[in-house]
């Protein structure tokens, strides 16, 4: 059957049309692309995909995951065409490492907590990367994350090997130090720290996230979403009012978004 006039098609219908947008009578577009060239595209078709679960859009998602997994199948067939790897390779590797890292559901092992389950997979990824420290596994976690997913992971992987703060308050105080540092090195006009101590301000945020068992990474959308739509409300006001806000100094403008804040506060506690 003609791939053009098919009425449902599969992952493997996918694999096809790539390969023929990328044959020498395809489309010059995509026949020149390589794993450099669209690994941004890799990057914004995930985020638009988490976006779309964000929104509960599941007609979105479903659009959305077709285009991750084009970008998986397209990296998939440059390498096929190297003679490299294939995506039943992809499929078969994968499949193997989650039949290994679930020992409790395929095999003897027991874990009947999600606790449990974590430290039986880190051990059996340690073990099937030949890893034989933590810091190797800390290497293995991706540097091209966001930097607090990253510290969280990082973060996670050292307290499963025994460094982590006592409680709670030991990683409040923790913050509350960092701060401390930071605050120094401003009063003493010492730019050449700002960098550093910033960074271990968050580090010590992220800690602290997970002591209160919050998502750090989640929290600063949301407050992300909170700041836009509360700047959106200081643009309505300020135009209740004739006010143009792009002439107002910090005070004005720091007067409006005070004025907002506290309409908020005030709505909460009713």
């Amino acid at each position: 059957m003609d791939i053009k006039t098919k009425e449902h098609y599969n992952v493997d219908d996918l694999v096809e049309i790539v390969k023929i947008l990328r044959s020498p009578n395809g489309c010059p577009w995509d026949k020149v692309q390589t794993h450099e060239t669209i690994r941004k595209d890799f990057i914004e078709e995930v985020y638009e995909a988490v976006e779309a679960i964000d929104d509960k859009d599941t007609e979105h998602l479903r659009e959305e995951l077709g285009d991750v997994l084009l970008q998986v199948v397209f990296h998939c067939v440059i390498e096929t065409e190297k003679n490299s790897f294939t995506l039943d390779d992809v499929a078969d590797e994968v499949c193997r490492k989650m039949i290994i890292r679930h020992p409790h559901v395929f095999g003897d092992v027991t874990a009947d907590t999600t606790e449990q389950v974590l430290k039986n997979w880190d051990a059996i990824k340690m073990e099937t990367h030949s890893q034989k420290k933590p810091s190797e596994a800390m290497d293995s976690v991706s540097k091209t994350l966001p930097s607090l997913m990253r510290s969280e992971k990082l973060q996670k992987k050292a307290s499963r090997a025994g460094l982590d703060y006592t409680d709670t308050n030991a990683a409040l105080n923790a913050v509350s130090e960092r701060l401390e540092v930071l605050k120094k090195s401003v009063d003493e006009d010492d730019s050449g720290s700002y960098e550093k101590n910033i960074g271990q301000l968050l580090f010590s945020v992220v800690a602290l996230s997970r002591f209160l068992k919050t998502d750090c990474e989640q929290s600063l959308y949301n407050a992300c979403e909170q700041f836009t739509e509360q700047f959106k409300e200081l643009e309505n006001l300020a135009a209740q009012r004739g006010i143009d806000i792009q002439s107002l100094d910090a005070k004005a403008s720091g007067g409006l978004w005070n004025e907002i804040s506290k309409k908020e506060k005030n709505l909460e506690e009713i």
